[in-house]
């Protein structure tokens, strides 16, 4: 087996991953991911046509009853994945409000979704009709254009395939650039940049190839030229299609890091999120249960479910100051300073031992009475930065044993004794 062969089949099984990887959302996703349905469409259509192309199945098919097989089958499938393409960039950039003046590139996606399907099938016929009445068919081919170089019916057959596959590249090529130069996201960016990329490839490919069997056709070029020349734009295909898989997985890549993300975050802010809504059961829309059962509530989305946890936590610690003795804050900065010579890890440490120690002073029954101070406020950029302090809190109140919370609370209430010596006797908080 040839190294390109092996590239073949290298590239054939990226494309299926990322056709199976995809699918579920395609299929079965919300309307967002039923507008990629396309895209979807395009990857089973350009995997399917890969598959063709490796040895054994090439080999197999055009050796069969219908000779050339795989070629005419690899041809269908990568005109169906090219329509697919195209009808996702009529989905993606066809849309704009009706008022106001139409982009062009807006007008340029219209401009394909009127000519695409009807090319489409066009090209099927043609095609078709053009394999089974003028190429060249009398001996099994191992490299159809190699070896029909100098062939006018295989050069024919061919240029309408490449016409439309390089009119299709181009297309692309032309609506990606834009989008890249407006994308803002860094991973966005870059997957655009290896698609707008692959389809320049593309471009080149079938421009060369046309040109390669037309000058064939007129000066029939030598046995070993022919081969050279389709094994390095054979090659060049070979990285058109990791560009164009990679790429086009590279924002989904990200958003599937981000739930991943979210999915540990929530594993992390489980147990206190649960102690707190368990203190206070009339604080959450439903009594808390298991990590397991809270995350396959597939009604509420990853996000949503973090941020409102973030926000139970944050109301509960705000009702948990009713409770706390007064001088719990200085008590746990005390605390969190013995625990930790690292300056950034005592302010998670702090936060962590004040909760502990409220908690421990409202499962004692005591009653509620005016709001304690709190830790030193902090001001979280956004929502994701509250949730990562969350985080390293919840981590800091796992490690507190309950002997040291019950040292801590007695701490800050042999503190608050000192302060008021000779007041009242106030019931004990």
């Amino acid at each position: 087996m040839s190294t390109l062969d092996l590239a073949g089949y290298l590239v054939a099984v990226l494309m299926t991953a990322v056709a199976l990887w995809r699918m579920p959302a395609a299929l079965w996703g919300d309307e967002e991911d039923r507008r990629r349905r396309a895209l979807w469409g395009c990857y089973a259509g350009f995997a399917a046509a890969l598959w063709t192309k490796t040895e054994i199945v090439r080999t197999t098919l055009n050796d069969s009853p219908v000779t050339d097989l795989a070629v005419l089958i690899k041809h269908y499938t990568a005109t169906i994945a090219i329509l697919a393409i195209l009808s996702y960039i009529v989905a993606i950039y066809g849309r704009y409000p009706d008022r106001g003046a139409v982009p062009r590139h807006v007008r340029f996606a219209r401009l394909v979704q009127r000519v695409a399907a009807k090319a489409s099938v066009a090209t099927l016929i043609l095609l078709t009709v053009l394999f089974f009445t003028v190429v060249d068919r009398s001996v099994p081919s191992d490299r159809f254009v190699s070896d029909h170089a100098g062939q006018p019916g295989a050069t024919l057959y061919m240029t309408v395939f490449y016409v439309y596959l390089g009119a299709a590249s181009a297309v692309c090529a032309y609506q990606w650039k834009l989008a890249t130069a407006d994308a803002t996201a860094r991973h966005l960016r870059v997957g655009l940049s290896m698609m707008t990329a692959a389809m320049f490839i593309g471009v080149a490919y079938t421009a060369s190839r046309t040109l390669f069997m037309w000058i064939s056709v007129v000066d029939q070029p030598s046995v070993e030229f022919a081969d050279t020349f389709d094994k390095v734009t054979e090659a060049g295909q070979v990285l058109l299609f990791v560009l164009f898989a990679v790429g086009a997985s590279l924002p989904a890549f990200s958003t599937g890091l981000r739930r991943a993300r979210l999915w540990r975050a929530q594993a992390r802010l489980h147990p206190l999120w649960r102690e707190l809504m368990t203190a206070f059961p009339e604080q959450p829309f439903a009594p808390p249960a298991s990590l397991l059962r809270e995350v396959t509530r597939f009604d509420t989305p990853a996000d949503l479910r973090v941020d409102r946890w973030s926000a139970d936590i944050a109301d509960a610690v705000e009702k948990l100051r009713h409770y706390a003795p007064g001088h719990l804050a200085d008590a746990a900065r005390t605390a969190a300073a013995e625990d930790t010579a690292d300056p950034d890890e005592r302010g998670p440490r702090t936060d962590a031992h004040w909760i502990r120690a409220a908690l421990a002073a409202h499962a004692e029954g005591v009653p509620a009475g005016a709001a304690a101070p709190a830790t030193d406020p902090r001001q979280a950029e956004d929502q994701e930065g509250e949730v990562a302090w969350l985080v390293r809190v919840a981590a800091a109140c796992r490690t507190i044993p309950a002997a040291r919370t019950t040292a801590v609370l007695a701490a800050a209430r042999a503190g608050e004794a000192a302060a008021t010596p000779n007041s009242p006797e106030q019931p004990t908080r």
